[in-house]
């Protein structure tokens, strides 16, 4: 008889997992899953228990054979799992509006996975991610590690350096997302365009785009960078319309996080009049939520009710599923994810996290070899592999002074001054969720 897998989902309580539970059942006869475990904190246990309600009602509909378990028991959930998929926030949305408005307050972008906002979300979660594995090690040595909690590159980069871990994998509905997007900019069936992603997490660009395989990648700039038809973004980051000439010259596709890099005085200020008026993106989405939980409640509603799309998470789990299908049954089909380097881009160390198409295989992701990023683009990919990397050490040695370095090199930071500023000020507002920096209270006391 078949092996049925158990899949521990830590977080299981988030209002994404309806998108998981649906990947899932649409998988069934290629991924027979026997055991879903959702887990969760308890400050987390109201909304896994209408969650997990919901998802009990998915599998019956569908008539699929998954026990859905509920648990606050993160290791009894891990025991014996084959796939552990991770997608927790530590501090929940309110640290999340912590990381967006704080650095408001000095002129710097507040986002979730970018800046100071994407510093703290790492240092809050990747020790969270360290202990994770440390239960793995024990409970479930095989199991593969599919993490899509953000800041994704960074928490790669740290367990690829900080643990023994190989079977880990780091996802991001990005590239999906820009798949969709051109496929629908181009009218064609998604299946029938190929891109060629490489780069890091929220920092991957589309170097070639092909349409049944003729390169079309000019063409595809042309329409991205006629403001009336984007279309290439995300539910969560403002669509400005990009300069198109400045598209056109750099020759690669950028993703929707480029804006707060290439628009970072835009994007500042739409940031401060969000604030002033509807609130940060983090505001925006406890209402979402509230909303979204609302609905998960009615006993009626047994599928993934549409409304979710507008969280930002589209393509969630088509993304996780893929990928736990493919290892599962070595479809060595390709797929960008979040995974060592091994040298497929020249110009990033070999042993750190990069985001580029990858032949899934029962082994894991095999990188696909891109040879060298566009000069254009190298240097960007650069600075932001540097500060991934100085920011996991900071994450895991609690060490204040790095912490300082990788929020001054961070270049949505304008200076060492005002980088210690808005440290000092989120160190004190995210604590609790620090203990770490906060173990060494007498020697940053100075600081």
């Amino acid at each position: 008889m078949e092996k049925r897998l158990k899949i521990a989902t830590i977080g299981g309580g988030s209002s994404y997992t309806p998108e998981l539970v649906e990947g899932l059942i649409k998988r069934y006869h290629e991924l027979p899953v026997g055991e879903l475990w959702l887990v969760d904190v308890p400050e987390g246990k109201e909304k896994l228990e209408i969650v997990g309600a919901l998802a009990k009602r998915m599998v019956e509909k569908a008539g699929v054979p998954i026990e859905i378990h509920l648990t606050l028991d993160r290791r009894r959930a891990l025991e014996g799992a084959d796939f552990v998929t991770t997608q927790f926030r530590v501090g929940g949305l309110e640290a999340r509006a912590k990381d967006e408005r704080i650095p408001l307050k000095y002129g710097v972008i507040g986002q979730e996975t970018n800046g100071p906002g994407g510093l703290f979300k790492g240092l809050r979660t990747i020790p969270v991610i360290l202990d994770i594995i440390r239960d793995m090690e024990e409970l479930c040595p095989e199991a593969w590690l599919i993490n899509f909690t953000n800041p994704a590159g960074m928490v790669t980069e740290a367990v690829l350096r900080y643990t023994k871990r190989d079977k880990v994998v780091g996802l991001c509905n990005v590239p999906i997302g820009m798949h969709m997007g051109v496929a629908k900019l181009l009218g064609v069936d998604a299946d029938r365009v190929h891109i060629d992603f490489a780069g890091l997490n929220h920092m991957v660009f589309g170097l070639h785009v092909y349409l049944d395989g003729v390169e079309i990648t000019e063409k595809v700039i042309d329409l991205v960078a006629n403001p009336d038809r984007s279309g290439v973004t995300m539910k969560n980051i403002v669509d400005l319309g990009w300069e198109p000439d400045f598209l056109k010259g750099l020759k690669v596709l950028p993703c929707p996080y480029h804006r707060y890099y290439f628009q970072t005085d835009k994007m500042l200020a739409e940031e401060l009049e969000a604030a002033k008026t509807k609130g940060t993106r983090a505001e925006v989405v406890q209402q979402l939520e509230k909303e979204l939980f609302e609905l998960y409640k009615d006993p009626n509603l047994a599928i993934k009710p549409p409304q979710l799309e507008q969280r930002g998470g589209a393509y969630y789990s088509d993304a996780a599923c893929s990928l736990i299908s493919s290892i599962y049954n070595d479809k060595r089909d390709i797929q960008p994810v979040n995974t060592r380097n091994n040298g497929a881009i020249a110009s990033i160390p070999s042993e750190s996290a990069v985001e580029v198409n990858c032949v899934i295989t029962k082994e894991g992701p095999k990188p696909i070899a891109v040879g060298d990023l566009p000069v254009a683009v190298r240097g960007l990919v650069q600075q932001i592999k540097s500060f991934e990397r100085v920011a996991a050490e900071a994450a895991v040695t609690g060490d204040y002074q790095t912490a300082l370095v990788a929020m001054t090199i961070n270049p949505l930071v304008p200076s060492d001054t005002v980088a210690k500023q808005i440290l000092d000020e989120m160190l004190e507002a995210h604590k609790e969720h620090l203990p770490q920096f906060f173990k060494q209270a007498k020697t940053v006391a100075g600081n």
